[in-house]
């Protein structure tokens, strides 16, 4: 839930009682052909969206492939190695492959061929003549199950099924059930022949980077497509609000090119030595900030998703003349009253510096909030309340380690806090706040590992000056009294008026392989590990339990930092922007 009434008369007499209650936990439920589930957004009436990753029977193109290639060979080597180092005998050949159907059969082959062609030190992620691979797919929960929502991905004509190389997110539900995210145009398989050769070339090759789409309750799409559509330009949708005419809808879009990425693509993108549109997207890797400048937009849309209106928001500097970069501001929020908030480049204390800002979008201007003579160089918001209330993070360096802090600001007092949190280089993330006043989020609980910390999900109340892990307030065994309790919540992603609150926790399960058989060591024990659940918290009368404490296993603590985050949205694993002019 987001964009809810802060009560503030109310928080004094509420925050004891929802602290002091003890939560059940269920799970959502998730698609059968994933490892991995995730909530994204909720509505207050009930609306759940999602995504899941680690797709079981990842389809694999290998028709193109050369297995005669010497990289074939070395991977082949090193993986041989790798399993005979762990006491594992290999259990195909790259013949196998090419020739026997292995990459269908035997899951050790398919799990080669998807190393092969992700690992990002050889290149073959991002070049063009290899088969592209996204692990993530965007999920609707309903009442008779939870369904797959294709965003853009097409029938394959290589394979059976959909293409599976698209970006598929689900960022926001409205109250009726329509939702708003944005994909990618799926890779088709395509012939090139560079000039003066004869030989043709196998390149996978796409329309567009990111389309905005929103879809109706009864699943019908409508494209958000920018006007400047170049290559086939930019657009993305991050929340939706239900109006009296309609929707209003949030985001960001292309206006045009920088003027340096222009340059190097109009001179470099001739067609000649490699397909144009993989040479622009070569550019749009190469440029810390892409090729396009982008703008924050608001599309009104009528009851039937007609667009009625697009507003375009600027962005909160002023270009230098010599300065061809490109520049963003995107709107991620917006609340009943009409406000707008989300991220804008910005200067950083008046130099040449540019930095991504938390700003609010109102009257036409760009109002940063936090303030950067504290060290606040950059961060995002990510919830807003129908009273004005901003909830999001900020990044600054630490204990000597950059470092994300979790914030409310209260828009109509002019305040900012930053709350104290687990413990001082903790990074966290606020991820919603609801009509009551209580924040929900992510943060670091693990004071002593420093490189790959545990993350638990946390509760805080506005007013108040204390954290609460929401871990505590869960069981510490299960029925039978002996069992530990097998789920931790990794990270609080929304909460409703009924204090009920939607994450993702993890729980240790037997090990799967990538065509979702139960694996054994070599021993033949079956292994264990831990995945991400989609799950549902909701309070209960009771006190809260002391647990004794456990020693955690290594395979639980990793798994709290999820894969799919790497699309969007935890701030944690979210590079950091920063260049100069």
């Amino acid at each position: 839930m987001k964009y809810k009434l802060l009560a503030a008369s109310i928080l004094a007499t509420l925050s004891t009682s929802a602290m002091s209650a003890t939560y059940k936990l269920e799970e959502l439920g998730g698609l059968d052909n994933v490892k991995h589930n995730y909530v994204t957004d909720v509505s207050e009436s009930g609306h759940i969206i999602g995504v899941a990753n680690s797709l079981y029977h990842y389809p694999i193109d290998i028709s193109y492939l050369d297995f005669t290639d010497s990289s074939f060979e070395s991977y082949y080597d090193a993986t041989k190695e790798a399993y005979e180092d762990i006491g594992k005998e290999i259990t195909f050949t790259l013949d196998d492959i090419a020739n026997n159907d292995a990459v269908n059969t035997n899951a050790d082959a398919h799990a080669f061929m998807i190393s092969y062609l992700t690992n990002a030190n050889s290149g073959r992620l991002t070049n063009s003549e290899y088969q592209k691979i996204s692990n993530g797919v965007a999920s609707v929960y309903t009442s008779e199950g939870v369904k797959e929502q294709v965003i853009f991905d097409e029938q394959s004509l290589d394979y059976d099924g959909l293409t599976r190389s698209t970006t598929n997110l689900l960022t926001a539900v409205s109250e009726d059930g329509v939702m708003v995210g944005w994909g990618s145009d799926p890779y088709e398989k395509t012939s090139f022949t560079q000039t003066d050769e004869d030989e043709e070339e196998t390149h996978f090759l796409r329309d567009f980077i990111s389309r905005a789409m929103v879809i109706s309750g009864s699943g019908d799409k409508v494209p958000l497509a920018p006007e400047f559509d170049d290559y086939g330009g930019f657009s993305a949708a991050y929340d939706i609000i239900q109006t009296n005419s309609g929707y209003d809808v949030v985001g960001t879009v292309s206006i045009d090119i920088a003027a340096d990425p222009l340059e190097d693509i109009e001179e470099k993108c001739d067609g000649e030595d490699e397909p144009v549109s993989d040479c622009v997207e070569v550019y749009n890797r190469s440029y810390t900030s892409g090729i396009y400048n982008k703008r924050a937009v608001k599309w009104s849309l009528d009851s039937n998703l007609n667009v009625t209106n697009t507003e375009l928001y600027g962005i909160g500097l002023t270009p230098e003349d010599d300065e061809g970069i490109a520049f963003r501001s995107s709107a991620y929020l917006i609340n009943e009253n009409g406000l707008i908030a989300g991220t804008s480049d910005v200067r950083y204390k008046d130099t040449d510096t540019v930095v991504t800002m938390p700003v609010v979008f109102e009257n036409g201007e760009i109002k940063q909030f936090l303030d950067q003579e504290d060290g606040w160089d950059s961060g995002q918001a990510f919830a807003l309340n129908n009273d004005d209330v901003i909830v999001g993070y900020a990044n600054k360096i630490i204990e000597g380690g950059y470092r994300t802090k979790f914030f409310y600001y209260d828009k109509k007092s002019g305040s900012v806090v930053f709350p104290t949190d687990f413990f001082t280089s903790s990074s966290s993330v606020a991820n919603d706040i609801n009509e009551n006043g209580i924040v929900v989020g992510q943060g670091e609980t693990d004071i002593y590992n420093s490189s790959s910390r545990r993350r638990e999900g946390f509760m805080y109340t506005i007013g108040e000056d204390s954290i609460v892990n929401i871990n505590d307030l869960l069981p510490c065994y299960e029925e039978d009294g002996e069992t530990r309790y097998k789920y931790t919540l990794a990270e609080a992603k929304a909460i409703n008026n009924n204090n009920e609150i939607f994450g993702v926790a993890t729980k240790t399960v037997e090990k799967t392989d990538s065509f979702g058989n139960v694996t054994v060591d070599v021993d033949g024990n079956i292994e264990y590990e831990s995945i991400a659940v989609a799950v549902k918290l909701t309070p209960i009368d009771g006190s809260v339990e002391e647990c004794p404490a456990e020693e955690i296993e290594q395979y639980e603590r990793q798994s709290a930092s999820f894969p799919w985050y790497a699309l969007l949205l935890v701030p944690f694993a979210a590079a950091r922007r920063f260049f100069k002019k």
